[in-house]
């Protein structure tokens, strides 16, 4: 049975795991923390917390007048998905009576239920006038500094205004597929954008395996690829399988290699269900040998091109990993150079939008191996614009791109050929 309250409850634990543990909200789930909770109460806890994420330096100003001091983190957090519900239309008495109960049954912050009830009663007359009139929230200053200095000010705050929007849904057919019953709009790259999806496993065509769900950004390095019939190809660090998928579906002979084995799990059951076919191995991506007619490498990376999608990670995260992913980086790409044969091609990716795990690699990799170009015709795919391709001959997507349309994820991607 749906329970509203209990839902809110799961949303100020995810708030506090994100906020004070520094965990993103992916390994809470994966820790099992919307296991109790029925269907729409689990996706009505994730909407919440994730919406909060997003909207906190709102919350956060609309409630400083308020508050003389900050209270504990778990009062806190319960005040700001309080702010935001009400903010964005919630009705007044169901919220704050709901934030009240919460806080009256911690054992340790009860006595401050008066304080919520207070401060929650002020916003729901004031708040909603004081919102509108704020600005679109910005990122932490540990990596909205180096975007500033890689994209510039204006360009940010684009950045920032398609995270603050949050992202649609965005679908890859399988080749002849018939995906208008989604009623979706379909972008210059060919994927299907849906703005008000609902449940993903309710729409038409999921059940019979038509399509999967992939971030237009991440369906073009498979697209540039552009992978023949019979080919020979390695993906590696592929879960959850977009790209597999993709790439299965145009005829090659895939090999699938992830480290974790629950995403490879995660992989197959995607596999079964749109009856495409791959080889799977759980393993690490620099112990793989052969040789491939193609090589696809979306290495590990910061992620701050799907902050859009994951608005705990600016929150959860300070940076201070980023240097070893990046060696981490560059160790994959010379690796997987080994395994693609003479005349053979590499697709390097990334969801980051750092240069340093983009531009700056590949540009590093071409100085490094002499037999390496980047293939710039290779980039000229229905969608791609002439001015992200960038000048070491890659492709550089931002969220700031198609606002018209809802953007896009932060993306990196390079073509990269083996003479003969």
């Amino acid at each position: 049975m749906s329970d509203a309250n209990q839902a809110r409850r799961t949303a100020v634990y995810l708030l506090d795991q994100v906020l004070g543990e520094g965990r993103l909200l992916a390994e809470c789930y994966a820790a099992g923390a919307l296991e109790k909770l029925a269907p729409e109460d689990r996706a009505r806890a994730q909407r919440l917390s994730v919406e909060t994420l997003r909207s906190l330096e709102r919350a956060d100003r609309v409630l400083k007048k308020h508050l003389k001091k900050s209270p504990p983190l778990t009062v806190m957090n319960a005040l700001r998905l309080g702010t935001v519900e009400l903010c964005s239309g919630g009705a007044a008495h169901g919220v704050v009576n709901a934030m009240v109960a919460i806080v009256s049954k911690h054992r340790r912050h009860a006595q401050l239920k008066g304080l919520v009830n207070a401060v929650l009663r002020k916003v729901a007359d004031e708040g909603q006038a004081e919102w509108i009139k704020l600005r679109t929230p910005r990122l932490p200053n540990w990596i909205r500094k180096p975007l500033v200095q890689a994209w510039g000010a204006e360009a940010m705050l684009g950045i920032e205004a398609a995270h603050f929007a949050g992202a649609p849904l965005d679908i890859t057919g399988k080749p002849g597929a018939d995906l208008a019953a989604l009623g979706g709009e379909v972008l210059p790259t060919g994927a299907v954008r849906l703005a008000n999806a609902g449940q993903v496993s309710a729409l038409p065509g999921y059940e019979a395996g038509d399509w999967w769900v992939q971030d237009a950004a991440a369906a073009l390095p498979a697209r540039i690829l552009n992978v023949q019939p019979g080919e020979q190809v390695l993906e590696l660090c592929a879960a959850p399988g977009g790209k597999t998928m993709q790439m299965a579906a145009a005829g090659a002979r895939v090999t699938a290699v992830d480290v974790s084995e629950g995403r490879v799990a995660r992989l197959k059951e995607n596999l079964e269900r749109t009856g495409l076919q791959a080889e799977l191995i759980v393993g690490d991506a620099l112990e793989q040998s052969g040789l491939y007619d193609a090589v696809l490498l979306d290495a590990p990376c910061s992620a701050t091109g799907t902050i859009r999608r994951h608005p705990d990670l600016p929150q959860a995260k300070d940076g201070r990993e980023f240097g070893e992913l990046i060696e981490l980086q560059a160790q994959m790409l010379a690796h997987a150079w080994t395994l693609v044969k003479p005349g053979g091609r590499l697709m390097f990716c990334t969801c980051s939008l750092l240069p340093d795990e983009g531009e700056c690699q590949v540009e590093e990799a071409l100085d490094m191996f002499p037999e390496m170009a980047a293939d710039r015709d290779a980039l000229a795919v229905p969608g791609v614009e002439a001015d992200w391709i960038t000048e070491e001959g890659g492709l550089r997507l931002r969220p700031d791109y198609w606002p018209d349309r809802g953007g896009m994820d932060g993306f990196y991607m390079a073509l990269l050929r083996k003479s003969a």
